[in-house]
């Protein structure tokens, strides 16, 4: 599949000025709760009575690391979700997601993170942030090679879900995704399962977005392979994706790193679907014993 792939090549560093949210993406619904902000430098999503708010990338990602600097709803935020996610389309999708699910003033959110293979998810683990995430704003990444999903958070690896695939478990590596986000009312069961409800008196509630970066690879129309999507400069035909992608396409986790993921999980990670036996009757997936 692959192989068959029109691949772009964005390639934004830390050296290089961060995307302009006007030329990567559309904002999709929210009736001009969403805003686009500062020159396409800062974005904005806004949740009141009558409706949230989101937002998609124009491109197509097939692996990549993606980051985006976020700063969640401040106060009083229980019973919204802001959600930040690369999916692709139709009942057997492949999903990687970051949530926020906020809490009461005072209270801290809780970072909910699942995987989408074929359509079944079914993985969740989530945390508490070490640090007030409505204060300012901070990196949330994602990682997306053939090997592995590493989440991280202001670089801290948090999350890894590897490719068991030689063991019979699916991984996502066939399905283009965009990147997704959104602010709304999920006050059934975002806050304390559900028994926090949202307090409308505080709308409306708003979360921003600066900083974005893709370096990845992008499927393109039009059977051309560009690098650079922003620029839209040619590629040399017939580059591979290893090749042209650079560092990140093979990238694991160092021991170092995997031990800094093992200190945040045993210090911030409050759910674990592989510690959760009497939700899977028939066992925990596969994968949790590998």
């Amino acid at each position: 599949m692959a192989a068959l792939l029109v691949v772009v090549l964005v390639a934004m560093s830390a050296m290089v000025a961060t995307a302009n949210f006007n030329q990567e993406f559309d904002i999709t619904w929210g009736d001009g709760r969403g805003k686009i902000l500062e020159d396409g430098q800062l974005l904005t999503l806004t949740l009141d009575r009558t409706s949230g708010s989101g937002f998609q990338s124009k491109h197509e990602y097939l692996y990549g690391k993606i980051d985006m600097q976020l700063k969640l709803v401040p106060g009083n935020s229980a019973g919204t979700v802001t959600a930040y996610y690369l999916s692709s389309q139709g009942p057997t999708h492949d999903e990687i997601d970051f949530e926020f699910l906020g809490n009461v003033t005072g209270e801290p959110y809780t970072l909910h993170t699942n995987v989408f293979t074929q359509g079944q998810g079914q993985r969740e683990m989530q945390f508490r942030l070490w640090y007030d995430p409505t204060k300012d704003f901070h990196t949330y990444s994602i990682l997306w090679n053939p090997k592995h999903i590493i989440f991280m958070v202001d670089d801290m690896p948090i999350r890894d879900f590897r490719n068991l695939e030689g063991k019979g478990i699916a991984f996502p590596k066939n399905q283009p995704m965009r990147l997704y986000s959104s602010l709304w009312n999920a006050d059934d069961w975002a806050t304390q399962g559900g028994r926090v409800k949202t307090d409308w008196t505080h709308a409306p509630f708003s979360a921003s977005y600066r900083g974005f970066r893709a370096d990845a690879c992008v499927v393109a129309a039009g059977g051309r392979t560009r690098c650079g999507a922003t620029v839209g400069t040619d590629a040399a035909p017939g580059t591979g994706a290893a090749a042209a992608a650079g560092g990140w396409y093979n990238q694991e986790l160092d021991l170092t790193r995997q031990q800094r993921m093992r200190w945040v999980q045993s210090k911030y990670m409050i759910y674990n679907y592989c510690t959760d036996p009497k939700r899977f009757p028939q066992g925990v997936p596969a994968e949790c014993s590998m």
